[in-house]
């Protein structure tokens, strides 16, 4: 496999990138999201219509997925979406999604704690 790296240009600011820390990084969030068993293969093909050897090619760090995979892996996988904007150097964006999540998530505890002091509950 030959190294590829180059400079991405993005708001002023140069990004470096290279296609084997890319592969890793991606290989990296696929295990802690699928784990490392022949039903993570299975998953990634159902998410993305690859290949079972394209997937396994993706988990052991061969090689990273093309555009329109990453979007579909992205889609399906939180930690995928991360590395991803981590990558790109928009890691803003990922705390936002972030805080974002967790208020969500504290708008249905307060909306649970709610139901529970309504005098009519129960």
């Amino acid at each position: 496999m030959s190294q590829k790296t180059g400079n991405l240009l993005q708001e002023g600011l140069t990004v470096q990138y290279d296609s084997a820390a890319y592969a890793a990084l991606i290989a990296t969030a696929l295990h802690r999201d699928l784990g490392n068993t022949h039903r993570a293969v299975k998953t990634i093909r159902k998410w993305t219509g690859a290949g079972e050897r394209t997937a396994t090619n993706w988990l052991s760090a061969e090689n990273g997925p093309s555009g329109p995979h990453l979007a579909l892996l992205a889609h399906h996988s939180d930690t995928v979406l991360e590395a991803f904007l981590i990558m790109a150097g928009r890691e803003r964006v990922m705390v936002d999604l972030q805080v974002s999540h967790v208020r969500q998530k504290l708008v249905a505890a307060i909306e649970t704690i709610d139901t529970l002091l309504d005098p009519n509950f129960g």
